[in-house]
């Protein structure tokens, strides 16, 4: 028996998938695998079959056109077209995680691409398949061109090839806005916006933290969020939440130690802090408090809003440590305390 990839298009009309299966199954061919394009023709039909080995390509085309398939693309395949598409998929999302600089190889072994050239210049209008090109844009910046001799591009293929080079922009780009800060003490934290995958990450935080410090977080109450809060406090409308993690030696996972976040209504962006125990009093809160002021003024704001309970002196001295003139108003056991940004505000008058 040998294995062959058959590519044909069949009318998306009841009962003309079977009628081609069928014509196969007449020649003893076994079908191991079918993908479904949909396309303006007409249902493309990816079929991985293992044929006898008295069947030659010449005779599977026949096959198909009997089956009433037309523009029938045949050729031999290997053993490990037997992986189904979404774990090859899987596999390339693994590997872009690991290198996004593999994009290009990436999108080569998804489609079977002859040739994958990355270009400087945009995509623009020409964004899109014709027949055995494809033109996706390289969220990154400049563009990606496929081509192979055969069989022609899908939609299907095409969305494919589009959610793979978005996922390796976005691990690049959360490289690159990663960043390692020294702690007075020696330790080392790394600092970086947060995703929706770190929801796991800071649920884990919120529990390890101390009734203590979630109380003075969030000013009521010292249980964990509900998971709905803290999947908007990952990704705000309007801000950017940062996360600290450390550890992740000898292969174990980085845990997340710290979470900063800046949430902006109008000219304003409010603040809040939540340091886990074990790292409080060494500088994070200092440090995190610092990069969320440069976030706030290369994005325009005016001012920074922090709520404070009048008890939590750390929190007090850490915004003292901004050196910057604080405005502070009282009320009852709760401090407002507002951040003049020089920058946002110049940008507004300007």
């Amino acid at each position: 028996m040998t294995l062959w990839r058959i590519r044909a298009t069949v009318d998306d009309r009841p009962g003309y998938l079977s009628v081609l299966t069928a014509s196969l199954a007449l020649r003893g061919v076994n079908i191991l695998a079918v993908q479904v394009h949909t396309t303006e023709r007409g249902a493309v039909d990816d079929f991985l079959v293992d044929a006898p080995d008295t069947l030659d390509e010449a005779g599977l085309v026949a096959a198909v056109h009997r089956g009433r398939g037309r523009d029938c693309w045949v050729a031999r395949s290997e053993a490990r077209g037997l992986a189904d598409q979404p774990t090859r998929a899987l596999g390339l999302a693994t590997r872009l995680v690991r290198d996004p600089d593999a994009a290009g190889e990436a999108l080569r072994a998804l489609l079977g691409a002859d040739t994958v050239t990355w270009r400087p210049s945009p995509a623009g209008a020409g964004c899109g398949i014709a027949d055995t090109t494809m033109l996706l844009e390289d969220p990154a910046g400049g563009s990606f061109a496929l081509r192979r001799a055969a069989p022609g591009f899908t939609p299907a293929e095409y969305a494919r090839a589009q959610a793979l080079v978005e996922l390796s922009a976005a691990v690049a780009r959360r490289a690159a806005e990663q960043v390692t800060l020294v702690l007075p003490d020696g330790a080392e934290v790394s600092v970086r916006p947060a995703v929706a995958d770190d929801l796991p990450g800071v649920v884990e935080l919120h529990e390890e933290c101390s009734p203590g410090s979630r109380h003075r977080r969030y000013l009521g109450g010292a249980g964990t969020p509900a998971t709905a809060r803290l999947r908007r406090l990952l990704e705000p409308a309007r801000g950017v939440t940062l996360l600290a993690t450390a550890g992740g030696d000898a292969g174990e996972a980085e845990s997340v130690v710290a979470m900063a976040n800046l949430l902006a209504e109008g000219d304003e962006a409010e603040v809040a802090l939540l340091v886990r125990d074990d790292w409080q009093r060494r500088g994070l809160g200092s440090a995190l408090l610092r990069r969320v002021v440069r976030h706030a003024e290369q994005a325009g704001y005016v001012a920074l809003v922090l709520h404070v309970q009048a008890e939590n002196t750390p929190m007090l001295r850490t915004v003292r440590r901004l050196g910057r003139p604080t405005p502070a108003e009282r009320d009852g056991g709760l401090v407002t305390l507002t951040v003049p940004l020089a920058e946002g505000a110049s940008a507004r008058h300007g």
